[in-house]
């Protein structure tokens, strides 16, 4: 039997995404190392070039300033490739995010996948995914560029004197202890910044799907009005966060001055008192230059890190929970083909501590035909539900043969059962992808869940057929039709048990009850269908009718 097997890390963070990918990163540092050596290079070419000038010697002067340019077009050559592998590798590390997120989602129960919005999912896959790029993984490379930076500019000020490492040791200090005076606050705000953008995008999503109904009912002025609000709750708390670390950038941006300015003075005192080369006061100054701002860019690396750290936080926080609700099966339980029925026994469930279902019990015998009725609110489709291994947490027993569904995987139980729900959801492709769902059938079968589901005359009058695009769910389609792709798309499949949440409503009564004839001709298959009415005469032809009163 196919298993899912799905393998995630509780501990998400930055660094165990650039340690799975440390080949790629490797590569990426490379360049970055080389590109600096040369960035620093040009800068001892240029002292060399420019005290040419000084000793009045032309040649010396056209030589190092030719190896320069020869330099700097290496440089910009390198630049572009680096570029394509920090890319590469940026594009890896978000489809992997992505790639966990989705185990994460499958690992999750139905109660607790419902729990969030799917504007709230679609955040994570789209805008946070886009925050991590931003703050993690540019500044991540943007601060190894700034360290290679210092390090080979601290080597070069080196070779002119000692006196100039003492000074770049000491405004190192200076500014890679500056910025945790910030580091808790740009923590704090990042966080805010992903649930606010969060909700906001849960809240157009919403809104969007509920055009229809606000343009029925006039309320245009309303969906202006949301929209603004969204708008502006997901562009404040990313204003917030980047001019608090502009603040901060500009205050760093002080400090540094105040150091590069530190050792310019140092070297044109050296170059003053014949210590080092006249042509230092140049080069010299761009290699502080570049000292200076490469500890500042750093600082404001590690700010931005900072903030990106809620990101992969809020990634850790749902393993934990699925972690958490997540029911393991024992290793020795397999389902097999189910030979008896399924028994419930004294079922009651509860949402949110209000009773849905209450003391239920029914057999379903192996190939018997079955009907749930009752008013609306009486439990119904949680009863399902519950058959379908989605809602574990109930009392009482419900067994398939000698097991226990509570103990199993609900995919273990979805080999063996099809769900159409009264509200279908439909891909937007074609019809043939949507009763397929991709796995490979042979034009026979197809056929004949067409014919079973009373679709194959619609067919003939669409232009292209089983390749007829259904739209955004269904939206080509009418209410009728959608149900019966979805019917087409469970009988297609095979499944011995068949559960029917009104799945039939939206059908006219010829095409419902031939589907329905359908579904009661098939010995093999144990159907268990809910209506809200069924006449005297169509009882008669279920093995059993379940009344569900209500749990209240």
């Amino acid at each position: 039997m196919e298993q899912i097997n799905i393998k995630t890390n509780k501990s998400i963070n930055m660094i165990n995404y650039l340690k799975r990918y440390w080949k790629e990163n490797t590569s990426v540092i490379f360049f970055l190392v080389i590109l600096c050596g040369l960035q620093v290079v040009a800068n001892m070419l240029m002292m060399q070039s420019f005290q040419g000038i000084i000793d009045r010697n032309m040649h010396q002067f056209m030589f190092w300033m030719l190896v320069l340019v020869t330099v700097w077009f290496l440089i910009y050559g390198l630049t572009g490739v680096e570029t394509f592998f920090r890319c590469r590798v940026i594009r890896i590390m978000n489809n992997t995010i992505r790639q966990d997120i989705s185990e994460i989602l499958l690992k999750k129960g139905y109660r607790s996948f419902h729990e969030q919005s799917v504007g709230e999912y679609l955040s994570q896959f789209t805008n946070d995914i886009n925050q991590i790029e931003n703050l993690a993984w540019n500044s991540f490379y943007d601060c190894i560029r700034s360290a290679v930076t210092v390090a080979f500019s601290i080597v070069a000020l080196l070779t002119l004197h000692w006196s100039l490492l003492v000074a770049s040791i000491v405004t190192t200090v200076i500014m890679l202890s500056a910025p945790k005076l910030f580091h808790k606050k740009m923590e704090y705000l990042g966080t805010v910044c992903t649930q606010k953008q969060s909700e906001a995008v849960s809240r157009l999503k919403e809104l969007l799907t509920g055009y229809d109904v606000l343009r029925f009912f006039n309320q245009d002025q309303l969906f202006i009005r949301d929209t603004q609000q969204a708008s502006d709750q997901i562009e404040n708390p990313k204003f917030r966060l980047a001019y608090v670390k502009g603040f901060v950038g500009a205050g760093m941006g002080c400090v540094n001055i105040i150091c590069q300015m530190f050792h310019v003075a140092l070297i044109g005192i050296l170059s003053v008192r014949g210590i080092i080369l006249q042509g230092a006061l140049t080069g010299g100054g761009n290699l502080c230059g570049n000292l200076s701002a490469g500890l500042s860019n750093m600082t404001q690396d590690v700010l931005s890190m900072s903030s990106a750290k809620p990101y992969f936080e809020k990634i850790s926080v749902h393993i934990g929970e699925t972690t958490e609700n997540y029911i393991e099966p024992k290793a020795e339980m397999q389902i097999e083909i189910m030979q008896n029925g399924i028994t419930m026994n004294n079922v009651s469930f509860c949402y949110n501590k209000k009773d849905a279902l209450k003391g239920f019990s029914a057999y379903f015998e192996k190939g018997g035909k079955y009907a749930l009725i009752g008013p609306s609110g009486c439990g119904k489709s949680t009863l399902l539900k519950l058959i379908l291994g989605c809602l574990p947490e109930y009392s009482g027993s419900i067994r398939l043969d000698n097991r226990e569904i509570r103990n199993c995987r609900p995919e273990q139980l979805w080999h063996q059962i099809s769900y159409i729900e009264q509200d279908v959801f439909l891909f937007n492709d074609t019809i043939l992808y949507n009763i397929t769902l991709g796995k490979e059938f042979t034009k026979e079968q197809i056929w004949t869940a067409l014919q079973d589901s009373a679709l194959e005359n619609d067919l003939l009058s669409m232009p292209d057929g089983l390749d007829t695009i259904v739209g955004e769910n269904g939206g080509n389609l009418s209410g009728g039709q959608k149900q019966r792709v979805a019917i087409t798309r469970a009988l297609l499949h095979n499944r011995s048990i068949l559960l029917v949440d009104e799945g039939t409503s939206a059908l006219d009564q010829e095409n419902a009850d031939r589907i329905e004839n359908n579904l009661l001709s098939k010995p093999e298959l144990t159907l268990i269908l809910v209506s809200h009415h069924l006449s005297e005469e169509q009882k008669k032809r279920f093995t059993k009718v379940y009344t569900l009163e209500g749990a209240f």
